[in-house]
């Protein structure tokens, strides 16, 4: 999504055209869907949605039982898709479509038990008493917008969708442009599925499309939007959103900095360990998860730097999705050299494709200020090193961050006071 914003949009002819990471090349482009097919999507949803919720958890349980498994029936067509079209390794994504399925029995698991309702009676002590009763109940269909980075934990089946329909919301989710081919796919097989469990028809459905997109969270059976992405995309759609004549919700996981404190005790007897591990964490799956840490704070003297310089430089080079995240990743690298970052180390690149430097800066604690790009998320395998002179400072710059999703102290055990 972009920040771009306006009025409803006129859902134009066009393609979603995937490449692949590792050399640039283009996969064949998935049409967009028309303005009618994403009308007919959201009134099926919209038509469907009482029964949805109506429908015992167990029977939904039981929905979600039956993607799980189909998903696990086309593990191999599925995880080839993946890698085509994001080079983030067969390994990793088989792992990740396994949890996938987990999530969606868990899911099942979790509405079949009931304790996610809250339900609760209160009654009053008066002469006369009286309940009053309270229940959480399902608000309607769910426009889900998945993440590139993991295309089966947090995409077209990930935990957005398999949470909504388990609480008893119909899912509609738009297909990823970093791999529309898997998204369609994986639409296929989750329709089929539903449609052999029983499901009704229109609980679930993909569309492909920029404008599509901006369609479901302007449309007005659409209850509320999951989004997982950038922190540019995700506010994008809470201001849309929030201008309906009836604003929805946006839940929304987005990108953030990360900090890692190394405690003075911790830096005097391992920094080497919390270095190598620092280097291997900035640069898992070539830095593309929301978990990533962005910053390490050590004391003064401690040498991280040169540290976590040597630990980079071993390990292999990897690609970014897709040449826009590439290019974004140079930028942001340039922005924080602009901002007094200097590079203290660079990795392995790949010599062709969405390839990236993975790069280790270091920057003084006065400069970590409250809005400069040193604070800003650098989505790709870089990092920034700031020492602190001593814990009143390291406070101070703690003080300074934007909230994240993560947070890590290395220290010297229970005694590291």
């Amino acid at each position: 999504m972009s920040a771009a914003l306006g009025g409803a949009p006129a859902l134009a002819a066009g393609l979603d055209i995937g490449r692949n990471p590792r050399t640039g090349a283009e996969h064949p482009g998935v049409p967009h869907t028309t303005a009618d097919e994403v009308a007919r999507v959201i009134a099926a949803a919209a038509g469907c949605a009482p029964l949805v919720a109506s429908t015992a958890p167990a029977v939904r349980a039981r929905w979600l039982q039956f993607i799980a498994t189909s998903l696990e029936k086309h593990t191999d067509e599925l995880v080839a898709l993946a890698e085509a079209e994001t080079a983030l390794g067969e390994v990793r994504l088989g792992g990740e479509l396994a949890k996938a399925a987990a999530s969606l029995r868990f899911y099942g698991a979790v509405a079949t038990d009931g304790a996610y309702l809250q339900a609760t009676i209160d009654t009053t002590s008066t002469p006369t008493p009286l309940d009053l009763r309270r229940i959480r109940l399902p608000v309607g269909p769910v426009a889900v917008f998945g993440a590139s980075n993991f295309p089966f934990g947090f995409g077209v089946v990930g935990h957005d969708t398999a949470s909504a329909i388990a609480a008893g919301c119909p899912a509609v989710v738009k297909a990823h442009p970093a791999h529309p081919r898997l998204s369609v796919r994986l639409g296929e097989i989750i329709s089929a599925a539903l449609a052999e469990s029983g499901a009704p028809a229109g609980v679930f459905a993909v569309v492909v499309g920029f404008d599509a997109g901006l369609a479901l969270v302007d449309a007005a059976p659409i209850a509320a939007v999951a989004f997982t992405g950038s922190q540019t995309g995700g506010m994008a759609l809470v201001q849309r959103a929030g201008q309906r004549t009836n604003p929805i919700p946006v839940f929304a996981e987005m990108g953030t900095v990360n900090p890692v404190v190394v405690t003075p005790a911790a830096a005097h007897t391992r920094i080497g360990d919390v270095a190598r591990g620092f280097a291997q964490s900035f640069t898992m799956g070539t830095g593309q998860f929301c978990t990533k840490p962005g910053l390490l704070l050590t004391p003064a003297g401690s040498d991280a730097a040169r540290h976590v310089a040597a630990a980079l430089a071993e390990l292999p080079a990897g690609w970014l999705l897709t040449e826009a995240i590439a290019s974004a990743y140079r930028q942001s690298r340039s922005s924080l050299t602009e901002a007094g970052a200097v590079v203290a180390g660079e990795g392995n690149s790949p010599s062709a494709g969405f390839a990236s430097v993975p790069t280790v800066f270091t920057a003084q604690a006065d400069d970590l200020s409250v809005g400069s790009p040193l604070l800003e998320e650098c989505f790709g395998p870089a990092a920034l090193i700031s020492e602190y002179a001593d814990l009143d400072q390291l406070r101070e710059v703690l003080g300074r961050l934007q909230p994240s999703l993560a947070a890590t102290i290395a220290s010297e055990g229970p005694d590291d006071v």
